[in-house]
């Protein structure tokens, strides 16, 4: 009877009583009705990016279904009951609202997924090269490019990638601005420095300006691509070779002088043209998506294919992986999530429609990436990839930004 009253007054509350209003801002009020934005908070047990007493009844639908789920315990006492519900609605009525995660180190977190993948991918495929894209201030101990290296880190990984460093920050076909550009070469400085190959994106379609991207990556002992469209859905027609254009075999990310980074296949018109458009190049490296589209994955076949040079000399075939962003054209993107999301579920990227950030630390997701045989990162490796690009490896400045707000 307890629940079925708390459930009835879940209902009737939006109609007579306001809610909290903004995040941060315990005790404010609403009109009848409204709701909160409050994606990062503990009261918003359904995900959905909002406070209300709709959650009150996920809640109570959670701890029917599943009373190990640590959402459940929202009191805090060590096992679901109605309590939770009640303590719950009592939290959302005052405007009292819980971060998610206090205190959580999110650059941290994100060293700890990468080195875990690397360690894990080398345990059961020697040799397999890890770079991670973007996110730089991952390399040193404070985040600052005159810090402390973090060696472990860095141990763990064989590359960085990073865009934009000369062209594309602001916007394609435009120089860096020099106070941008010159953080991040410090930073990538830092990484040869410490062992690593540097792999630059740079977005620009001017000849000069690529010719001068190629340039100055060279200049700085990094290898480079220019691309011609932020899609990454083309072979560049200029240069008609690969910069520095070698026909020497590649079996490691050291030997390699150039790359290829081609990750949509829309602009080709069968999948046959895109294998044999790739395997007609010269490139070093070949960066591309372990899927041609949606959830048909290349076959082991077809990437031993790709690894030959048109030259006939030998290189490496790198996979494409989020692990910051869950992408709802991926194989693993499950029916209902949107309406009723995983707890490591945050919202969608609104720069790329079907990307949502993640908390990448949540054992779920984790489980999705790598370590078990139905892994994504199993997949890749079984398909023949020599390694993993690891992408939206930035996605700690998200949540630092959002505990920010929090805070304010």
């Amino acid at each position: 009877m307890t629940i079925l009253r708390l459930v009835v007054a879940c209902f009737l509350i939006p109609l007579s009583l306001p809610l909290v209003s903004h995040p941060g801002s315990p005790g404010a009020r609403l009109q009848a009705g409204e709701s909160a934005a409050a994606d990062g908070y503990r009261e918003d047990i359904n995900g959905d990016g909002r406070v209300l007493v709709s959650d009150v009844i996920s809640l109570l639908l959670l701890g029917r279904d599943d009373p190990a789920d640590p959402r459940a315990d929202y009191n805090g006492d060590g096992r679901y009951s109605v309590n939770d519900a009640i303590a719950l609605l009592i939290n959302i009525m005052a405007g009292d609202l819980t971060p998610a995660d206090p205190g959580r180190d999110f650059r941290q977190e994100m060293r700890d997924l990468v080195m875990e993948i690397s360690t894990w991918a080398r345990a059961v495929k020697p040799g397999f090269i890890v770079i991670p894209q973007n996110g730089h201030e991952l390399l040193t101990e404070n985040g600052e490019e005159s810090g402390t290296p973090a060696l472990a880190y860095i141990r763990a990984i064989d590359g960085v990638g990073r865009e934009d460093l000369f062209y594309g920050y602001d916007e394609d076909d435009e120089a860096t601005p020099g106070p941008d550009r010159d953080y991040m070469t410090a930073f990538m400085d830092l990484a040869v420095n410490n062992g690593l190959r540097v792999l630059v994106t740079d977005y620009c379609l001017t000849r000069s300006l690529v010719d001068d991207s190629y340039a100055q990556s060279a200049a700085r002992g990094y290898i480079s691509f220019s691309a011609d469209h932020r899609e990454l859905d083309d072979i560049p027609q200029y240069p008609p070779a690969p910069y520095n254009l070698s026909d020497s075999d590649v079996s490691s990310l050291e030997e390699a002088k150039n790359f290829l980074y081609l990750l949509n296949p829309g602009a080709y018109i069968t999948r046959q043209s895109f294998i044999e458009s790739i395997s007609g190049t010269d490139f070093d490296v070949v960066i591309t998506d372990l899927f041609y589209e949606g959830t048909d994955e290349l076959t082991p076949g077809e990437v031993a294919s790709l690894k030959v040079k048109a030259n006939g000399g030998s290189r490496l075939v790198i996979a494409y992986m989020s692990i910051g962003e869950a992408e709802d054209y991926r194989y693993y993107w499950q029916e209902g999530w949107e309406a009723a999301p995983p707890s490591w579920l945050a919202e969608e990227n609104p720069d790329w429609p079907g990307n949502f950030k993640v908390r990448y630390w949540d054992e779920d997701w984790k489980e999705i990436i790598f370590g078990n045989p139905g892994s994504y990162l199993q997949k890749i490796i079984d398909t023949g990839f020599d390694g993993v690009y690891l992408d939206i490896i930035d996605a700690f400045e998200f949540f630092e930004e959002r505990e920010e707000q929090t805070a304010e």
